[in-house]
């Protein structure tokens, strides 16, 4: 009987009773209806939604999830959400499994390694398909205890080196970085380095000194000062990075939250940014480009690194060969950095 004039049972509206309703078969309706497929705008396509939708039906993602032998969710762990770089990827994450009929939950831990582990717990006994972290840590061994209990799961923005990963060319973001500093004549060039145990630092870190060293400038380790990824912690590396002789005429901040607390700093502090100090931060996130003086940084393709990671996911480990895949950062030149010496008059 088509055009809705099916008697529906009461109680849960099945596909059965879409299907009466809508006078088509319960795989037409099915098909239809699963959103893991290309979504049909033909007549009786529009007909099965609109009768759905009148009908109240939900799809019943417990039973569909059981006639698979999966869930289509993801469990995403990220140190927290107002890191707007995590906030990203997260979002990058998040539309990557629309397009594949999946869908993410995040859980936030703060960057503590027992807050991995029980958050890793609590997906897992939700029933997630695999995990998605990007709180790896080069002092930290979680990823490989996943391995040994076989749970999937791909590491996103950080590496332990061995797990299957999605990152960013940290060490070529921060070789960029710096390059772009020597360029304008700068050779004091103070960094906030970020926490030695985050392999993203710690790459941003390396690529600052391959600069160094390929343009002939000495390497003083005053000029590094180790910080959190936090908008406070920036402030407090640039307090001691000027309190250093000669002090830097130009900064490299590993990401965009210490770059702005460098900008805060220095403000309080009476340099103008970029007369007196150049600075260059890392992610470009959006906020960045709307400062009072714009901020020069490395943007990270975070959409990029979302997809292979969700791609990774569903790869047996053992048969892959490049188990970390690498996304190449882009240099964006803004107002808060300028040649050195500045002119003068």
């Amino acid at each position: 009987m088509a055009g809705g004039s099916a008697r529906v049972t009461p109680g849960r509206v099945t596909l059965h009773d879409v299907a009466a309703a809508a006078g088509v078969s319960k795989s037409t309706v099915s098909r239809i209806l699963d959103e893991r497929l290309p979504q049909s705008d033909s007549e009786t396509a529009r007909r099965v939604r609109q009768v759905a939708a009148g009908l109240g039906y939900i799809r019943d993602v417990s039973a569909a999830s059981l006639r698979r032998g999966k869930t289509m969710t993801i469990g995403v762990i990220v140190p927290r959400l107002t890191d707007t770089a995590m906030a990203m990827l997260y979002e990058a994450l998040t539309k990557a499994c629309v397009r594949s009929g999946r869908f993410a939950i995040v859980a936030t831990t703060d960057d503590r390694p027992k807050a991995d582990r029980i958050a890793a717990e609590t997906l897992l006994r939700r029933g997630v398909d695999g995990l998605i972290l990007s709180t790896a840590r080069q002092d930290d061994d979680f990823p490989d205890d996943l391995t040994r209990r076989g749970v999937p799961h791909v590491l996103a923005l950080r590496t332990d080196g061995r797990s299957l990963s999605s990152v960013g060319d940290d060490m070529l973001g921060g070789y960029l970085a710096t390059r772009h500093l020597l360029d304008l004549g700068h050779r004091h060039i103070g960094l906030i380095a970020g926490p030695s145990y985050a392999s993203s630092a710690r790459g941003r870190v390396e690529g600052y000194k391959q600069a160094l060293a390929e343009a002939g400038v000495s390497q003083d380790p005053a000029y590094i000062v180790e910080s959190t990824f936090g908008i406070e912690s920036g402030a407090e590396a640039a307090l001691a990075l000027m309190r250093l002789d000669p002090k830097p005429t130009a900064v490299f901040a590993v990401n965009d939250n210490t770059a702005i607390g460098a900008l805060s700093a220095l403000a309080r502090m009476g340099y103008a940014v970029p007369g007196d100090v150049s600075i260059v931060g890392f992610n470009d996130i959006p906020i960045v480009s709307h400062l009072p003086t714009p901020l020069t940084t490395l943007r990270v393709p975070f959409d990029q690194i979302a997809s292979v990671a969700l791609d990774l996911l569903t790869e047996d480990p053992i048969a892959v060969s490049d188990r970390i895949r690498v996304s190449a950062p882009t240099l964006i030149p803004r107002r808060s950095t300028a040649p050195f010496p500045p002119k003068r008059g």
